[in-house]
């Protein structure tokens, strides 16, 4: 279990598989080759459309799922009811432990087209099974981060909340407050995320809240008296001017804030900013919401606004749902233990054999300036190089668990130390090039 869980039963994840990683391995089992020496890569062939880099989101929550990939009974009865493999792996399956290493980009890192975001060294048998655990959490995990960063970005120092739990998979709503969480969301209104990882939540009240009750008056003031004067009252159920009045009358010019869910939201916030200072308030906070992404908080920056609630774009990875990352054997032994180099050929799947190690190559400026990728052999380093890949997993015992707010400020100082272009919204390149150093002759 990482650092960052609470403690808590958890079901086995060894089914969240895909049906061709078995029958891959009952085949492997029966030729031998299972046992084969291999390296496994999970990286991505391009960034999303338009995207200058990615964020590595979804270590932690692997790690924890790595430690619950056990084939118990109830598993191991149902592939023997539907037939999905046979006695023999069933019984090989029984045993699994995962028992080789994992090495990866530290949660919260950037990375680019290439980059070895995971590397896994073990046998064929114990590697092959993991691709879609991995995948499936990777993929989510980063997207959702990629998308959060790019909105943080926008925002600069004012707050980001994380609010998309309604628009998507329950499951998936506590994954992505993590995952916003890392890449600089200050809080989520998902109380799981809460719970389980520890991510600060925050709410108060909807529209709902406001028509049960007779009139604005009554529904601010019950929440006043509930809340405190520091709450924030949602102003634009009915009129807006006669809202944000009412708010200042029931709690006062000391009112936390009013939040917009409707409407032109930039010229509301004018207005409703004009408003709060006439009338006193001058402290009270303006936090909008319906349906923002990076370019409408960009737009709304030229306003008085507080802080941004964010929900569905944020959730379904603001037009990129997933990183497309793929999980690819590069390397394994051959018939005289000597590692070789595999890929795959197949048009627009290229990938590149052998092992990989990576470095940032680092200016005297103290800015990035490309991705480097050793091919079989470590890269020979400049004095300002940064290291990428840090061990996670170390004959099967995890040793590269962090905290929530490790990955959270990792990502902050890797973020600030790629050039300024990089938070640019408009469609562009990756903001450094990835090159590859490749150790044969």
């Amino acid at each position: 279990m990482s650092a960052e869980t609470t403690t808590m039963s958890r079901p086995s994840t060894a089914l969240l598989t895909d049906h061709y990683e078995l029958t891959m391995l009952q085949a492997a089992l029966r030729s031998g080759a299972a046992h084969r020496t291999s390296v496994f890569e999970l990286f991505a062939r391009r960034l999303p459309e338009g995207r200058r880099y990615g964020v590595v989101a979804g270590t932690g929550r692997f790690l924890d799922a790595l430690a619950d990939f056990r084939f118990g009974d109830a598993e191991l009865e149902d592939l023997r009811q539907r037939e999905v493999v046979d006695e023999a792996t069933l019984s090989w399956l029984a045993d699994y432990r995962f028992t080789g290493d994992i090495w990866g980009y530290a949660e919260g890192e950037t990375y680019f087209p290439g980059s070895p975001v995971l590397v896994v060294e073990s046998t064929f048998a114990e590697g092959v099974i993991l691709e879609t655990l991995a995948l499936s959490i990777f993929n989510h995990d980063t997207a959702i981060a990629g998308a959060a960063s790019r909105m943080t970005g926008a925002a600069g120092d004012r707050p980001c909340i994380e609010m998309g739990s309604r628009r998507t998979h329950e499951m998936s709503a506590v994954a992505a407050a993590r995952a916003a969480y890392i890449a600089g969301f200050t809080t989520t209104s998902n109380l799981e995320a809460g719970r389980r990882y520890g991510v600060p939540t925050a709410g108060t009240a909807a529209h709902s809240f406001t028509l049960l009750h007779d009139d604005e008056r009554e529904a601010f003031q019950a929440q006043v008296d509930s809340l405190g004067v520091g709450t924030t009252l949602l102003v634009d159920t009915y009129d807006v001017t006669t809202a944000v009045e009412i708010a200042v009358e029931v709690a006062g010019p000391q009112l936390g804030g009013v939040r917009l869910d409707s409407g032109d939201l930039l010229v509301q916030a004018r207005e409703v900013r004009e408003q709060l200072d006439r009338l006193g308030a001058t402290g009270t906070r303006i936090v909008v919401t319906s349906d923002l992404d990076e370019f409408a908080i960009a737009a709304l920056q030229a306003g008085p606004v507080d802080a941004y609630g964010v929900g569905t774009q944020l959730v379904t990875g603001s037009g990129a749902p997933t990183a497309s990352m793929v999980y690819k054997l590069v390397a394994r032994a051959d018939d005289a233990g000597a590692m070789v180099g595999v890929a795959k050929a197949s048009k627009d799947k290229l990938s590149v054999a052998g092992r990989k190690y990576a470095l940032r190559r680092i200016g005297d400026n103290g800015i990035a300036q490309e991705e480097v990728i050793g091919i079989g052999e470590h890269p020979v380093p400049d004095s300002s190089d940064r290291e990428l890949l840090v061990p996670l997993v170390e004959r099967g015992r995890v040793v590269g668990a962090t905290s929530l707010d490790a990955a959270r400020d990792r990502h902050a100082r890797s973020r600030a130390e790629l050039p300024r272009r990089a938070l640019q919204l408009s469609r562009g390149e990756p903001v450094i090039p990835t090159t590859y150093v490749d150790d044969q002759p």
